[in-house]
């Protein structure tokens, strides 16, 4: 049997990826050194960002994995070390590619993540469980996803998620945002506060840094769509997303009675003043089916009424001049209100529920759309007349 080269186990190596970065260790320099004996016994030295690493479990088993699959492989002696502060300002620069502090890239000319604003007019809508639910259907899809709980106020995505005590790792002042196990990246503010019971009591300027530091301070890497769970109403947060991220493509939850469709037409208004797109309506706790009937019957009982997604996506069409369609109706459902109290949302933990089938093909009409440049704003300026 031959013995492996250090050349082999390092390739080896190049396909494993930091669970928290998703970038190869190898490229990331936390492989600090690859010694392989006479017997086929493979040392190897991991360097991890830093000490206490949350994920350290998964980075010593999927590179003992990776290792051992090498043919001549006869053992793996990982040991796992932290960097220094010169390797992590190296790393922090990777990461960075050299962009300034305080740089959102989602709003850089040429950026191709789709970013899906997911606002209400009221709270109480099931905004956030729309918001992680087509977050998780996207993944599922083979996207690369990403989630900013933006409701300073209420955040609730990561309890949804079932990560809600976990906390982000920082290299440096840069953040690395929550990995969970559908694949979703998440941060949120309940992420960055000591006590997850602590309140946040912030006003305009606060709010404002707030969001552009889970923006501009996470390494978020290559997304396809970055979906925002906005806090309800027209207020400070909105108006700030409009400022950072003009281009985000905004979408409204609304229920079906009067009341909410009001103020729903209210948040899609207050998108399009803050020149941004809004690509089209939820309709949530739509109709609930009859518990007493066959499900054959399609019976549903229209609990809270009946036409307001439809009605805020005719009036916004109207208002703005282009359609805004209904993108789907949500029924209630049981599930759906289980899994976000227990962090198992009902698009993985039952995706043939009427619900689940609903959210995810919302998801794939969002996604569908693609990544590309048609519509972008490409920050060029004309130097003159030719």
């Amino acid at each position: 049997m031959s013995i492996p080269s250090t050349e082999q186990v390092r390739t080896a190596l190049a396909t494993v990826d930091d669970p928290e970065i998703k970038r190869p260790i190898t490229e990331l320099g936390m492989v600090d050194s690859v010694a392989v004996s006479d017997t086929g016994l493979v040392s190897v030295h991991v360097l991890l960002t830093v000490s206490g690493c949350p994920l350290k479990d998964t980075i010593n088993r999927d590179v003992t994995a990776a290792v051992s699959a090498v043919e001549g492989v006869t053992g793996v002696d990982l040991t796992l070390g932290v960097m220094s502060t010169e390797q992590r300002a190296q790393l922090k620069d990777i990461l960075s590619d050299g962009r300034a502090q305080r740089e959102i890239p989602f709003a850089q000319p040429g950026s191709l993540t789709k970013v899906y604003a997911i606002a209400s007019g009221k709270g109480g809508v099931g905004k956030s469980s729309v918001t992680v639910n087509l977050a998780l259907a996207m993944a599922a899809s083979g996207l690369r996803v990403g989630i900013v709980d933006a409701d300073i106020y209420g955040h609730s995505v990561p309890a949804m998620l079932g990560i809600a005590d976990s906390r982000p790792t920082q290299v440096d002042d840069l953040i690395m945002p929550v990995p969970t196990p559908s694949g979703v990246s998440v941060i949120s503010i309940g992420m960055l506060k000591p006590r997850r019971d602590q309140v946040v009591a912030w006003r305009g300027p606060m709010l404002d840094r707030a969001l552009v530091q889970m923006l501009a301070d996470v390494y978020w890497g290559d997304l396809d769509a970055l979906l925002l769970d906005l806090p309800p109403g027209t207020g400070d947060v909105a108006i700030s997303l409009g400022q950072h991220l003009p281009s985000a493509e905004v979408v409204v939850v609304t229920t079906p009675q009067e009341a909410a469709a009001e103020v729903a037409e209210r948040a899609g208004t207050m998108a399009s003043m803050m020149h941004q797109r809004v690509v089209g309506v939820v309709e949530n706790m739509s109709w609930l089916p009859c518990p007493h009937c066959p499900a054959e019957d399609d019976h549903r009982l229209e609990v809270f009424g009946t036409g307001g997604g439809q009605r805020v996506a005719q009036t916004l069409s109207e208002r703005f001049g282009y359609d805004v369609p209904l993108l789907g109706r949500i029924p209630l459902d049981m599930d759906l209100r289980e899994g976000g109290d227990v962090g198992k949302p009902i698009v993985e933990a039952s995706p043939s529920a009427p619900a689940a089938r609903e959210l995810t093909q919302v998801a794939r009409t969002l996604s569908g759309r693609g990544r590309g440049l048609a519509g972008m704003q490409l920050g060029l300026t004309p130097s003159g007349r030719l």
